[in-house]
């Protein structure tokens, strides 16, 4: 088991440029310290500098960065696009094994809106549509009903306050650090 009672983990899980580091920055923001961002994008592309592959030591990485902060005491908010064949399985026992409330979302945004979204990245330089497209999976859900679907219609600040109102986490004591 892993965690506390008190701790709280959000999965944010979605396509490229569906919102997910923004979310995850935005409730950060709004919760203060005490909350934990563990970054795919991080973990994969900067610490370790590898490819998204089946197996990839980032895997582990995500899941042994989330557990630590949750036995430290800290919320966990793990965003990435997490492709559920390769990740799925990871995130679904550290889900289960969680002491804590859990909860996942996946953030269902259609391909188009996807590229223009892209588009207002600093980011937006280094890839384009082939790679979108190439990396894009419509609804790729991890087994079981554990995820909420947020759609593209709702707007940055309503999925945050959802997520802050879901975990509880507005009305949590911030721990100081």
């Amino acid at each position: 088991m892993v965690g506390s009672d008190e701790t709280r983990l959000v999965v944010l899980r979605g396509n490229s440029a569906s919102g997910k580091s923004s979310v995850a920055a935005g409730l950060r923001e709004a919760f203060g310290r005490g909350l934990a961002l563990v970054g795919q994008d991080n973990l994969r592309r900067v610490v370790l500098r590898e490819r998204d592959r089946p197996g990839a030591p980032n895997i582990g990485l995500i899941d042994l960065t989330a557990r630590y902060a949750l036995d430290a005491g800290y919320h966990v908010v793990v965003e990435g696009l997490l492709y559920a064949d390769r990740y799925g399985e990871m995130l679904t026992r550290l889900c289960a094994e969680h002491r804590g409330p859990t909860h996942a979302y996946y953030l269902d945004v259609p391909f188009e809106q996807t590229l223009v979204r892209h588009a207002t990245k600093p980011i937006a330089d280094e890839f384009g549509e082939p790679e979108l497209r190439d990396w894009y999976r419509p609804l790729d859900l991890l087994p079981g009903p554990i995820e909420t679907v947020i759609g593209a219609d709702s707007t940055l600040k309503a999925t945050i306050d959802r997520i802050l109102l879901d975990t509880g986490l507005p009305g949590l004591p911030v721990r100081e650090l």
